[in-house]
């Protein structure tokens, strides 16, 4: 009987903890090293014009990735032609060079904001593209391959009133 009660805590938790999720997706890199011309493209349909939403970038990466930050470009297309670009900038160690985000594991999976407090003003599709845009210090090309980077997502959240 006790099992079952502990069985039902944790479905409920992680029940509640899912359910403002609106959309989460994830797209593999190849090889783990990913190109500076790929393009990781998500495709969102909003139907809630109203809802105060949060969007992420989400990333896993293995022990092959080689920087104490990210540089991404993130850029979305809203269903009425509208295009915004943002250049973002992501830290992905602490202090001492160990790898930020959750898991226990090589892999290590980062949460990144890319929007908070945001709503979809009209419905329809928007896509989402994301690159990479690594550079080295004091070079003008950026890096060819970025290595180490596993996975690439876009999760949306629903802001819960209070």
């Amino acid at each position: 009987m006790h099992k079952h009660i502990v069985l039902f805590v944790v479905f409920i938790v992680f029940s509640s903890c899912a359910k403002d999720v609106v959309f989460s997706e994830y797209k593999s890199i190849s090889n783990e090293a990913w190109h500076k011309d790929t393009i990781v493209k998500f495709t969102f349909n909003a139907i809630d014009t109203i809802s105060q939403n949060a969007i992420y970038v989400n990333l896993r990466n293995n022990k092959n990735y080689n920087f104490n930050n990210l540089f991404l470009i993130v850029g979305v297309d809203f269903p009425n032609n509208t295009k915004i670009t943002d250049t973002l900038e992501y830290k992905m160690t602490d202090e001492k060079g160990y790898f930020l985000g959750t898991g226990i594991t090589d892999i290590k999976e980062n949460k990144l904001e890319f929007r908070t407090n945001t709503t979809f003003p009209v419905k329809g599709k928007y896509r989402f593209h994301i690159q990479q845009a690594m550079r080295k210090n004091g070079k003008e090309n950026g890096i060819l391959q970025l290595k180490g980077i596993t996975d690439v997502g876009i999760q949306i959240e629903k802001i819960a009133k209070k």
